[in-house]
C-alpha cells in the first residue's frame, strides 16, 4: 500500500448539518458512456421505488466502468440537479480517496440491505 498521510480534520459543523443531506444505499444497474466527456459515466441507479440517472467522474479511474453495475453503494439524492456534458445528474455517488488524490473506491455496506435505506 502507499505511504498515506491523512488531511486535517475539517472544521466541527452542527448536527443538523449532516442531517440535511439524504444518503441512500442504491443499486447500479447500468454504466453508460457520456459521449464527448473524457471523465464522466451515467450510472442508473435503482432506490427501490424510483431509478435516477447520477453522472460520475470514473472514465478515468476504472478500466472497466461497467465492473460495477450490480453493486449496491451510497449516493447523496438531495442535490439539486446539476447539468454536465449536456446530461442532468440526480444525485452524487460517495467514494473515498478521490478528494486525496486516492484513485477512488466505492463507499459500500458490508452486507446487502433494501434499495432506498437510508444512512445516518
Amino acid at each position: 500500500m502507499t505511504a498515506f498521510t491523512p488531511s486535517p480534520v475539517k472544521p466541527v459543523v452542527a448536527l443538523f448539518v449532516l442531517e440535511s443531506l439524504d444518503i441512500r444505499l442504491g443499486t447500479i444497474t447500468a454504466v453508460d458512456d457520456v459521449p464527448g466527456s473524457k471523465k464522466l459515466v451515467r450510472l442508473t441507479v435503482s432506490f427501490g421505488d424510483h431509478a435516477r440517472s447520477i453522472l460520475a467522474g470514473m472514465k478515468q479511474e476504472r478500466a472497466h466502468p461497467a465492473e460495477i453495475v450490480g453493486r449496491q453503494a451510497l449516493f447523496v439524492v438531495n442535490l439539486e440537479p446539476k447539468r454536465m456534458a449536456g446530461e442532468v445528474s440526480e444525485g452524487m455517488v460517495l467514494d473515498i480517496g478521490y478528494a486525496d488524490g486516492l484513485v477512488p473506491a466505492l463507499a459500500v455496506p458490508e452486507r446487502e440491505l433494501p434499495d432506498g435505506a437510508r444512512a445516518g
